[in-house]
């Protein structure tokens, strides 16, 4: 049996579930970035005490590490972290694209095999820029996460022979200038179903982090302009 605490503050929305061999058993959500902070540790408490168990019970704790907002990306970390070092469990971290293509792969559908589809995670990084990436059906990176400046000839190598979906919270305004045929787009909702199976398959493969030097993955460097 393993009990795995999963924690997401990587975007707008913040999630915390446990679940038992990738099976939610309890959830919380909040909507509030600027409260994320302040939500998680009541929030684990909480879950914990719902579905009747005590936190030395964990097998692992899961966070979403990044790219996203750099106070979101702070908190879930330095909470995992924590708490990795206060039971004496394990940190499994997964990348918050990474997460986003999953839940694609899972809703949107693969089209016909005459055309090779492709995914693309966008995560909004203010203006036209987003923190993306390019994944095949078997969540194989074709493009490293990175940081982008977008315009109306983005991608435009990549779907001349591949249909992309495009999706994430970065990818309507892409939409609005896209011009290219090959390029579709799909609405994700929040879901913590997709964090759980992927912490679950992380954790049965052993797929840990290094506690003492895992951080979150920003892609840019914080910038605090001094006025």
């Amino acid at each position: 049996m393993s009990l795995l605490l999963n924690i997401d503050t990587a975007i707008s929305t913040a999630s915390i579930s446990i679940a038992k061999d990738g099976h939610i058993l309890g959830e919380a959500i909040n909507i509030d970035q600027k409260d994320q902070g302040t939500f998680i540790q009541p929030a684990i408490q909480s879950i914990a005490k719902d579905i009747g168990i005590h936190l030395s019970e964990l097998a692992a704790i899961a966070v979403v590490a990044g790219p996203g907002s750099y106070t979101g990306l702070r908190v879930g970390m330095a909470s995992a972290k924590g708490l990795c070092y206060a039971l004496g469990k394990p940190l499994i971290t997964i990348g918050t694209l990474n997460l986003l293509t999953y839940q694609a792969i899972n809703e949107a559908g693969i089209a016909p095999e005459d055309i090779p589809t492709l995914y693309c995670p966008m995560v909004d990084a203010r203006r036209m820029e987003v923190f993306t990436a390019v994944f095949d059906k078997g969540l194989n990176t074709v493009l490293s996460p990175c940081a982008m400046i977008i315009d109306e000839n983005s991608f435009a190598n990549l779907l001349l022979n591949n249909k992309t979906i495009f999706f994430g919270n970065g990818a309507e305004k892409w939409q609005k200038i896209n011009r290219q045929k090959n390029a579709a787009f799909f609405e994700l909702k929040s879901k913590t179903l997709y964090m759980n199976e992927l912490s679950f398959k992380k954790y049965m493969a052993n797929d840990f982090a290094d506690t003492a030097y895992a951080e979150p993955m920003y892609i840019k460097e914080f910038y605090n302009p001094v006025i």
